[in-house]
């Protein structure tokens, strides 16, 4: 059992009627050459991706990160995945990297090579960065507007905002702007002043008794671990809300975290450059059951 754990996929039509997918998947060396020159993932980002995270040999949230890997491909007209290839992949990389700790495994599905094989695969395993520290001190935020009015995803579908893409410049670019700002990370409003998500993250907020996410939508993906977050919070008898949220009911919020499939839940302690409250004893609780899931 090895990390970094590489996979390539040959990826079968989503209406094969293939049980055994052993001969699709391919092992590689990690530090070895895998995608051609001309890979379109590569020039220009097209493709798709999930990460998911593996806690102690047991992965994490796989049939919403699945669910949202066949929705980006319809968003994006790629060739709709074969779930069950993707999930014995999955199978398949997590019986051979090791059962203790967290890694992250991302899978990608690329278009390909212009004018040529298409589309193209692969799962990578990878040991996580250590989050205790900052699921324990939480982060501070800074608030960026994304450049789009509200609903521009439903008027503008060809801007692909509701698919997981691999176009992730603009992302790193805002959480680069966090730490120039003397912030961790970044929280995207739309141009007329409502919340979205994070560069990597859900957002959830503690508003007049009830916990709040934006709603997803074309412009706002569905968080797994965000979903996770709101089971938990059911059990305990809290109410749980999707709906519009506004900057300033963001910042007139009893508390907020961000919420990621491998950084797990951290609490916002700053927002603008102004000290936020925190609730870190329900930040230390939810981690602790996502971190101890079995599915």
């Amino acid at each position: 059992m090895r990390l970094p754990f590489t996979l390539l996929i040959d990826p079968v039509p989503a209406d094969s009627r293939q049980q055994n997918f052993d001969d699709t998947f391919h092992e590689m060396d990690s530090s070895a050459p895998a995608l051609r020159v001309g890979e379109l993932s590569t020039q220009r980002g097209d493709g798709i991706f999930e990460t998911l995270a593996v806690v102690n040999g047991q992965p994490q949230e796989v049939e919403p990160h699945l669910s949202r890997l066949r929705n980006s491909a319809l968003i994006c007209d790629l060739p709709v995945p074969h779930i069950d290839q993707w999930r014995a992949a999955i199978a398949y990389a997590v019986a051979r990297i090791p059962q203790q700790g967290e890694v992250a495994l991302k899978f990608v599905l690329s278009r390909g090579v212009e004018h040529g094989p298409a589309p193209t695969a692969w799962l990578h395993a990878t040991a996580a960065a250590d989050f205790s520290a900052v699921r324990a001190n939480g982060v501070r935020v800074i608030t960026l507007d994304r450049g789009y009015p509200r609903g521009v995803a439903e008027r503008a579908p060809w801007l692909l905002m509701g698919a997981k893409t691999l176009s992730y410049a603009v992302n790193m670019a805002a959480i680069r702007e966090a730490h120039r700002r003397g912030a961790d990370d970044t929280i995207f409003l739309t141009a007329d002043g409502y919340v979205m998500e994070g560069p990597t993250s859900s957002v959830v907020l503690q508003s007049n008794g009830e916990y709040v996410t934006p709603a997803p939508s074309g412009a706002i993906l569905h968080g797994t671990t965000q979903q996770s977050m709101f089971e938990y919070l059911r059990a305990r008898g809290e109410r749980v809300q999707y709906r519009d949220v506004t900057v300033d009911e963001l910042r007139q919020a009893d508390a907020a975290w961000l919420v990621s499939s491998v950084r797990l839940a951290v609490a916002v302690v700053a927002l603008d450059d102004v000290l936020f409250p925190a609730d870190q004893p329900l930040t230390d609780a939810l981690n602790a059951y996502l971190l101890a899931r079995t599915a």
